[in-house]
């Protein structure tokens, strides 16, 4: 039998594809592809194709937008990378990035402290409340066997209006947002603003480097990490090996909720400096979804993959301004995740052909 293709292979496969299918239906539309990819290249690098040699070449703004649209998508593809990792369908991500939003803005606005206690424990905090909102699925599946994407889902929305009831209950929030939170507690540097043009990005990016070497260390380094792989691949047969798979289940919801909560963090403590009464979701939980496939649930893949989807989610505005309609980059988004949920039937293509060559080679 042929060897398999890598998954990252099979992703960048599916990355191609999509790309192609989404530029015949920009043909069809009388939309221009390059315009297209021209918007994502300079979203993504700050570079103006269009303008080589010229004084609007390069502007540091676009990459720093990009940048701090990436962080909380890499973060919620973490999220549910790891309980994919471990059997779990972690759907839930985007209510856990509320909570995680909400005690990060509770932090903020009720105590006054250093910056340097403040900062850290409205992060932690962000951490625990993702946490204690993955937990909770995670308690239900491993004692009752209710199955996780029925529970997160429904939390999904309870997070969503518990925190806008909390948001508005914080001293002096009216009906949209709350007071600014003090400076002490924010991830905004007035540096990396002027480095890249008065954009928004900030600190954070330092969190999401640190949790993504925390998720290769636990998932790939450490006994903890082994248990908790061993529950997702047979659970009878972890339990049969000594690996308690109740708490091991419960566990694995609480770190996947509290990279999601650290998501949660990033947007309120980073890219604002208040806390919002949403109306609905914003989509970074469902994002990581498809962060999580495309990257193959490894820290270096989900890492590229939401670079690839902060993208085409910073670049929706420059697409727009250039003609393009929004809902073109969703269109890429999907495709992307349809060719990465078909990557064995790509293999078995790619092994078709294979076989095909090879036998050509043989009977000459």
């Amino acid at each position: 039998m042929l060897k398999k293709r890598s998954h990252l292979t099979l992703s960048l496969i599916a990355i191609l594809l999509s790309f192609v299918v989404a530029s015949v239906v920009m043909l069809i539309s009388g939309i221009s592809p390059l315009s297209f990819f021209l918007s994502l290249i300079r979203t993504m690098t700050g570079m103006n194709l269009r303008a080589i040699g010229k004084e609007g070449f390069f502007n540091a703004r676009y990459l720093g937008e990009f940048i701090q649209m990436a962080m909380p998508i890499i973060l919620t593809g973490l999220s549910v990378g790891f309980a994919f990792r471990t059997g779990l369908f972690n759907i839930g991500a985007e209510g856990q990035v509320i909570m995680g939003s909400v005690g990060a803005v509770a932090v903020g606005i009720l105590f006054k402290l250093p910056f340097y206690i403040h900062l850290p424990l409205a992060i932690f905090v962000a951490a625990l409340c993702g946490a204690l909102w993955g937990w909770i699925p995670g308690y239900f599946k491993a004692k009752f066997g209710v199955h996780e994407v029925v529970v997160t889902i429904m939390m999904n929305y309870t997070a969503l209006y518990l925190g806008n009831f909390i948001i508005k209950a914080l001293p002096g929030s009216d009906n949209q947002k709350t007071v600014k939170l003090a400076a002490t507690s924010l991830l905004h540097s007035k540096f990396l603003r002027q480095l890249t043009g008065n954009s928004r990005l900030h600190w954070g990016f330092i969190v999401v480097i640190i949790a993504l070497f925390v998720y290769h260390f636990i998932i790939e380094k450490t006994t903890f990490g082994y248990e908790l792989r061993a529950v997702g691949f047979n659970k009878d047969a972890a339990e049969y090996g000594g690996i308690k798979v109740s708490s091991r289940i419960a566990y694995s919801m609480a770190i996947a909720g509290a990279f999601a909560g650290l998501a949660g963090a990033m947007l309120t403590l980073g890219t604002f400096d208040y806390g919002r009464v949403i109306g609905t979701f914003e989509n970074y939980g469902f994002d990581g979804i498809a962060v999580a496939l495309l990257g193959g649930n490894t820290a270096f893949g989900i890492f590229f993959g939401g670079l690839l989807f902060g993208g085409l989610k910073s670049s929706q505005t420059l697409m727009q301004a250039s003609g393009i309609p929004l809902e073109i980059a969703i269109i890429v988004s999907a495709l992307i995740i349809l060719f990465v949920a078909m990557k064995n039937g790509i293999d078995l293509v790619f092994e078709w052909m294979d076989a095909r060559k090879r036998s050509k080679d043989e009977s000459h």
